[in-house]
């Protein structure tokens, strides 16, 4: 356990936007052999070949080829990317005469207060002129460079009283006095260029604190951005140690989840459609063929859970609640904002009982909706049986988060017997488990 989690908070670590997650997936799939293909070029892909394919340098596929003609496609979806600040496209304001601020507008769903008051650094892409061509760098300093400060309470007697936070007033990071160097020439600094070779960006607030194992027996860790680095390293682990057998193993990292996923890189995007297109198409496969391995494929979509609150256990079901360290989350909905149905909730729950997963079920509160998932967004475009899961958690959609030491390891470990279980559909609604 403790290596597991050591390599996922380094991981963590390395990942303080969805552009270095993806990077840092890359590499290590580099390191290891696999091949990266390009979306502008021809593929020629070859049997028991592993390969990979990036889309705005932000979502990522990943695949293995079986050595023999599949019959379906095994495949897991998570997201790199988190709520956060974003820095707008004119970066700063002159404040008082005497501050410097830093113009930005928030990112998804987070819960505000959790980023005030904390040290803070900015990370992202930028897109830098080399002679005749643009060239995308990723930066991440490696030191604190701003600050969201709160307003002393004595001047606000509301704020533990349910303060309404205005994300154009009180949530503007300080960024230095009226003389601080400009925040594009830090950057520029940092990426080895001139200011005047940045041609564009995309930038955003990072906490920087590292990770953590704590609790009486180390059963549990804290760190920014859980949600879902965690699914997405349990769902990449696990390709890299599986083999394909009669099937392709595919993983896919999209960006964009915490604002609906509608853009090209997102699940609401063709990127997958596109990429198991090319793959059939690889592989010899007519459009027949293709639609018989697509109704024959499982998708297992993976973003966390939420863990029952200790302080507030009147906000979950009666029943259908969950525990970190207690195991995998299977996630249902009746208004299939969870994609798991009762075919799909049994295939997972057999394969992790072949693993010696436990498995804990959760449905929110009839009365307080939830959020979707990958799943039922991805199936718009590629319609496959899917069931949800995820980690137990607490406090998601803050700047820092808490989840359960065990509950890791056991998910890359069903992950992996889902990878290379043999699952074949019979027909409809009857499946063989070998």
């Amino acid at each position: 356990m403790e290596k597991v989690v050591r390599e996922f908070l380094d991981f963590a670590a390395a990942s303080p936007t969805a552009w270095h997650a993806v990077e840092t997936i890359a590499r290590r799939m580099e390191a290891e052999g696999w091949q990266r293909i390009e979306e502008n070029e021809r593929w020629s892909l070859k049997p028991g070949g592993r390969y990979f394919v990036i889309r705005n340098g932000s979502s990522l596929i990943a695949f293995i080829l079986p050595e023999d003609k599949p019959a379906s496609f095994r495949m897991t979806a998570a997201h790199g990317d988190s709520p956060t600040f974003r820095i707008k496209a004119v970066p700063e304001m002159k404040a008082l005469g005497h501050y410097t601020q830093l113009d930005t507008e928030p990112y998804g769903g987070m819960i505000m207060s959790t980023w005030l008051d904390r040290p803070l650094s900015i990370a992202g892409r930028l897109l830098v002129r080399e002679g005749d061509r643009l060239v995308t760098r990723l930066v991440a300093p490696d030191r604190d460079l701003c600050v969201i400060p709160n307003v002393p309470i004595h001047f606000n007697r509301e704020v533990n009283n349910g303060y309404t936070w205005k994300p154009q007033v009180d949530l503007v990071p300080l960024w230095g006095s009226k003389d601080a160097p400009s925040l594009m020439q830090v950057i520029a600094d940092e990426a080895g260029c001139t200011l005047e070779d940045i041609a564009g960006y995309d930038l955003c607030l990072v906490n920087r604190v590292p990770g953590c194992v704590w609790g009486p027996e180390n059963d549990y860790l804290s760190a920014g951005r859980l949600d879902d680095l965690e699914c997405a390293w349990a769902c990449v682990e696990s390709l890299l140690a599986s083999e394909a057998k009669g099937h392709v193993n595919l993983c896919c990292v999209f960006d964009n989840e915490e604002v609906g996923s509608g853009t090209r890189q997102g699940a609401d995007s063709s990127f997958l459609e596109d990429v198991l297109d090319r793959i059939a198409l690889s592989l010899g496969c007519d459009n027949e063929e293709k639609k018989r391995l697509l109704a024959a494929s499982l998708m297992v979509s993976a973003d966390n859970a939420h863990a029952c609150h200790p302080n507030h256990p009147e906000l979950f079901d009666n029943v259908n609640r969950v525990w970190m360290n207690e195991g995998v989350v299977i996630k249902h909905n009746a208004r299939q904002k969870y994609t798991t149905d009762a075919v799909t909730s049994a295939l997972f729950s057999e394969i992790c009982k072949k693993a010696g997963v436990p498995v804990q079920h959760y449905a929110n509160r009839s009365d307080l909706p939830g959020g979707g998932t990958l799943g039922n967004i991805s199936n718009r475009h590629v319609s496959v049986p899917s069931v949800d899961i995820g980690l137990a958690q607490l406090a998601m959609h803050s700047a820092w988060e808490t989840a359960g030491a065990l509950d890791l390891p056991l998910m890359t470990k069903a992950l992996r017997v889902y990878y290379e279980q043999d699952i074949t559909l019979v027909r409809d609604g009857v499946y063989r488990l070998g």
